[in-house]
């Protein structure tokens, strides 16, 4: 992989932040390749550590090859331990992420006194927003997995199946391709698929029902999320209406996103092609967010997102409506941001679909 601790040193004397104390875990995953769900990064402008305890100290060893790693037992506090490195270090003022609670904070602030704390801003945001070559081919890699699974699982859309039987299809067929879920599926039938977030139920599939999968794979570290809508049976003029409409939103926001435009003004363009057909209305939710490292990688798309489009981003694009009482269409994609316009990485199709 891409060295993303000379990435964030290089970004620190452009910005000249002295150190930083790295502790939001998918952050340090991101730095290090460290898979273990505890550690730290201290690092400086041209040296740091890569700090976990003595759990993963084997683990640590060997997948952390940039950074000296250090690791500590249970007589010694995670505080204590850092002031000693970050003395070795020669550092006297540290940064901390925006991520950290206040409660955390304020005991780092108490309890490494000697140092002065300031917050690091976004650096860490703006550089997990443009992936690496390396990174682009594992999230490829991950969609590629994604629209594996949708062909799967296809098959059980069925009247009589049920939503905990696809759910399950969905996370057994990750598990055994190599692969976790990158969240927790969405399988939403019916009156469910209204609920943009709704939880797998024991409802089985009936004729008429739209059906929502919204799934993903992390893959060797990076993560796909992809949604398609299908009709359950016979669709009607109105399953139809929508479907296309959403569908329009979909193809239309994907074609204007270019370097250099606004992400707020992209979520506009979903919303006014909605709004042609009275369906804005039901769309309550952001256009997409940035994907990656976590599935809900830094930056969104939405009414009050300050992001702006770049190069070497990826995002999901993801307009949806939900009516109550009737039920909902969702249908998204992952694109990677090029010179010229978008890269769309998820391959399922997305024309309407009747399963009968």
């Amino acid at each position: 992989m891409t060295n993303n601790v000379s990435r964030l040193q290089s970004a620190m004397r452009e910005r000249n932040i002295p150190a930083i104390l790295v502790s939001d875990i998918t952050n340090v995953q991101w730095l290090t390749g460290f898979t273990g769900s505890s550690g730290y990064v201290l690092l400086t402008q041209t040296d740091g550590a890569f700090v976990t305890d003595s759990r993963y100290s084997i683990q640590a060893q060997v997948e952390v090859s940039d950074l000296e790693t250090r690791w500590y037992t249970s007589a010694t506090s995670l505080e204590d331990f850092l002031t000693e490195i970050a003395t070795g270090l020669k550092i006297e003022a540290l940064r901390f992420e925006d991520s950290i609670s206040y409660a955390v904070a304020s005991r780092w602030q108490r309890e490494m006194s000697k140092f002065q704390w300031e917050p690091a801003d976004d650096v860490l945001k703006s550089l997990r927003m443009i992936k690496t070559p390396d990174e682009v081919a594992r999230i490829k890699r991950a969609c590629e997995l994604a629209d594996e699974c949708l062909k799967h699982v296809s098959r059980l859309l069925q009247p009589g199946v049920s939503e905990f039987d696809i759910d399950l299809d969905i996370e057994f067929f990750f598990r055994r391709n190599g692969a976790v879920a990158s969240f927790s599926p969405i399988v939403a039938s019916g009156p469910n698929s209204a609920k943009p977030h709704a939880h797998a139920t024991d409802r089985k599939l009936e004729s008429g029902d739209f059906v929502t999968l919204d799934l993903g794979a992390k893959l060797d570290g990076y993560c796909s999320d992809i949604t398609r809508t299908f009709v359950i049976g016979t669709a009607s003029d109105r399953h139809r209406e929508i479907y296309d409409q959403v569908l329009l939103a979909l193809e239309t926001s994907t074609a204007a996103i270019k370097p250099g435009l606004t992400a707020k003004s992209i979520d506009g363009v979903a919303r006014e092609v909605l709004d042609r057909k009275g369906l804005a209305q039901y769309f309550g939710h952001g256009l997409g967010h940035g994907l990656g490292r976590a599935v809900h990688d830094p930056g969104s798309l939405s009414m009050r997102s300050a992001d702006t489009i770049a190069v070497g981003q990826v995002w999901t694009v993801e307009p949806g409506v939900y009516i109550d009482g009737f039920g909902g269409v969702r249908i998204e994609d992952d694109v990677l941001v090029t010179e010229n316009g978008v890269e769309v990485l998820t391959a399922f199709p997305k024309g309407l679909t009747v399963m009968s």
